[in-house]
C-alpha cells in the first residue's frame, strides 16, 4: 500500500547504518515507501564490525546481493578465515581456529551462503546502493531527527539539516529508530536500558604499514590474538593499501604510544602510520522495550553488548528483516495485530542469548592467556604451550564456532508460534548447529541443484512477500492439504506461495 496524500512515507527510518540500510532495502523491495535519514558523513574509515556472519549473507541471497557483497572482500572470498594466538605477529603459535565464523566458500549443506570477513563500511556501500536502486526508497543525509509526536494514526517527525534550527516536518506511519548505541528516538521515547555497563572499555586504531603481512610469520589470517604480558592485544588485516586494525584495553592504551604498542605485538620494528583512533565501551544492555505505540527500536538502539563473536551488526540485520516483513504485512492488509506485536517478544530471546554469549566471549581476552616462558624452548616450553592452546580452544571456541548461535536461534513463547504435543516443551540452546523443522526454528536448508548459483538452493525458491507452503512430498492427502491452505490463505487475504521441489532428501530433513 503506498502512503496516502496525507503522508510522506509509510515508515520513516532513522540511521543509515547496516540496520538501517538493511530495513530500507526489505521495505523497499516489498513496495513499501520509506525515507532513511542519517545525520553523520559514513564514508570514513572505522574499526567497526569485520564479519558479516552465515545469516545475513543468507538474508542478502534473498536480496540479490551477495554476490555483490562478495566482490567487495578485500582479500577474496578465498582468503583463509583464521584467528590464530600468538605471543606476537613473528613470534611463537599457541593455538588456531581455521574457517573461523564458516567464512570458506566451499559449499555446505546446512546453510546457502558461507559468512564473510568484510568491512562494515563495504557492507554500507553494498546495501545502500541496493536500497537506494527502488524508487520508493529515499536517503536525507545530513538530516537529524530533532522530535517527534504519535498519534493513532501515524508519526510526525521533525527534522533538522546541518544542526540548524529544526525545519521540514514529516509525516509517516510507522518510525523506526535505528540510530545506534546513542539512539536518539530511544532517547525522545524515554525508554531505558536495563543490565550492565560498563564491563569493560577498549581503544582500537587503524593504521598503515607496507609489508606487514609478508613480514607476520604465522600465515594468512583474519584475526591475531596477541598473547604477550606488556600488550594482550589483537591484530587483523583490515583493507587493502597495507591496512590493519589493532585494539587493547583503554587503561594500557593510555599508558604506552601506540606504535611501540604495535610494534612490540608485531615483535618487529615496522614502519607504523596512524589513521584513526575509536574508544569504545563493552555493554550488557537492553531496551526494556522495542515498542512504544507506532514508533520501533532495531539493531543497537535497542540492544548493546561486547563485539566478540560478531554478532552485532548480524543480530541487528536480523532485526530488520524480522521488522521489515511484518510492517509490509500490515501496510499492505494482510498482518493482524499479533503480528507487530511478535517482533519485540521474538527478537528478545535471540538478544538475550546472544548478549550472554558475546559477554561471556569478552571475559576471556588476550591477557587471559599469558603466562610466563611460553617462548621458552624444550620440554617446559612445550608444556606450558601445550596447555595454553588446551585452554585457548576450549575457552574461545563458542565465540569462533558460532552456528548454533547464529543460525540455530528460535523463537519460543510467540503469538505467532503454535505447537503441537510433541514439540511443546521449550526447545534448549546448543552450542552447535542441528536442522530442525520445529515451528519457531529457522527452516532447515537443502540444496535442491549442483553448484550455488540462484535458485540451487531451497531458500532461492522460497516467496520475497507474503508466505511460502513447502510441500515435502507429493500425494492425495497433500493436495488435499494444499487445497485447504490455500483456500484459507484467500480467505484471509494472504498471499500464499505453493513450493512443492520434489526433492527426495525434504521429508526426512523436515520429518
Amino acid at each position: 500500500m503506498r502512503a496516502s496524500s496525507s503522508f510522506d512515507c509509510d515508515v520513516l527510518v532513522v540511521g543509515a547504518g547496516p540496520v538501517g540500510l538493511a530495513l530500507a532495502v526489505e521495505l523497499g523491495m516489498q513496495g513499501v515507501r520509506c525515507i532513511v535519514i542519517e545525520a553523520l558523513r559514513r564514508e570514513t574509515l572505522a574499526p567497526r564490525a569485520k564479519t558479516t556472519n552465515v545469516r545475513s549473507r543468507e538474508l542478502m541471497r534473498r536480496w540479490g546481493v551477495a554476490e555483490r557483497l562478495a566482490a567487495e572482500a578485500p582479500f577474496g572470498i578465498n582468503y583463509p578465515s583464521n584467528v590464530v594466538f600468538a605471543t606476537s605477529l613473528v613470534g611463537t603459535e599457541l593455538a588456531r581456529f581455521t574457517n573461523a565464523f564458516a567464512c570458506s566458500p566451499e559449499r555446505d549443506d546446512r546453510f546457502a551462503e558461507h559468512a564473510q570477513w568484510v568491512p562494515q563500511y563495504k557492507v554500507e556501500k553494498v546495501l545502500r546502493g541496493h536500497a537506494l536502486s527502488h524508487p520508493n526508497v529515499v536517503l536525507r543525509q545530513p538530516a537529524r531527527l530533532a522530535a517527534f509526536t504519535q498519534d493513532e494514526h501515524g508519526v510526525t517527525a521533525t527534522l533538522e539539516a546541518n544542526g540548524a534550527c529544526p525545519g521540514d516536518a514529516l509525516r509517516a506511519r510507522y518510525l523506526v529508530g535505528a540510530d545506534g548505541a546513542r539512539s536518539t528516538v530511544r532517547g525522545i521515547l524515554g525508554v531505558p536500558m536495563t543490565g550492565q555497563s560498563p564491563l569493560g572499555q577498549h581503544r582500537a586504531f587503524i593504521f598503515r604499514s607496507p609489508g606487514l603481512d609478508q613480514r607476520c610469520t604465522l600465515g594468512p589470517g583474519i584475526m591475531y590474538w596477541i598473547v604477550h604480558d606488556q600488550v594482550p592485544s589483537t591484530i587483523a588485516p583490515l583493507d587493502q593499501g597495507d591496512l590493519w586494525t589493532f585494539g587493547l584495553p583503554r587503561a594500557l592504551a593510555e599508558t604506552i604510544d601506540p606504535v611501540a604498542a604495535i610494534r612490540k605485538a608485531v615483535g618487529a620494528d615496522i614502519p607504523v602510520e596512524l589513521i584513526s583512533t575509536d574508544d569504545w565501551t563493552a555493554h550488557q544492555l537492553i531496551a526494556q522495550h522495542y515498542r512504544i505505540g507506532r514508533v520501533f527500536l532495531a539493531g543497537d538502539a535497542c540492544h548493546l553488548h561486547p563485539p566478540f563473536g560478531g554478532h552485532g551488526m548480524n543480530m541487528g540485520i536480523g532485526d530488520a528483516v524480522d521488522l521489515g516483513w511484518k510492517l509490509a504485512a500490515t501496510l499492505q492488509g494482510w498482518g493482524g495485530p499479533a503480528l507487530l506485536e511478535s517482533y519485540e517478544i521474538e527478537r528478545r530471546q535471540v538478544h538475550q542469548r546472544v548478549v550472554n554469549e558475546a559477554v561471556a566471549n569478552h571475559k576471556l581476552l588476550s591477557a587471559s592467556y599469558y603466562a610466563p616462558g611460553l617462548d621458552l624452548p624444550g620440554a617446559t616450553g612445550d608444556a606450558l604451550r601445550a596447555a595454553t592452546r588446551d585452554a585457548i580452544l576450549r575457552g574461545k571456541a563458542p565465540e569462533f564456532r558460532s552456528l548454533g548461535i547464529v543460525i540455530g536461534y528460535h523463537y519460543e513463547d510467540s503469538p505467532l508460534v503454535t505447537r503441537d504435543t510433541a514439540d511443546a516443551a521449550p526447545l534448549a540452546p546448543r552450542p552447535d548447529y542441528q536442522p530442525n523443522a520445529r515451528p519457531g526454528c529457522r527452516a532447515p536448508h537443502a540444496w535442491l541443484a549442483q553448484g550455488k548459483a540462484r535458485g540451487a538452493s531451497l531458500y532461492d525458491h522460497i516467496a520475497f512477500s507474503g508466505l511460502t507452503l513447502l510441500a515435502t512430498r507429493s500425494g492425495a492427502d497433500i493436495e488435499a492439504a494444499v487445497t485447504e491452505c490455500g483456500n484459507a490463505a484467500r480467505a484471509a487475504g494472504i498471499p500464499l506461495t505453493l513450493v512443492a521441489p520434489g526433492h527426495a532428501d525434504l521429508r526426512e530433513l523436515y520429518q
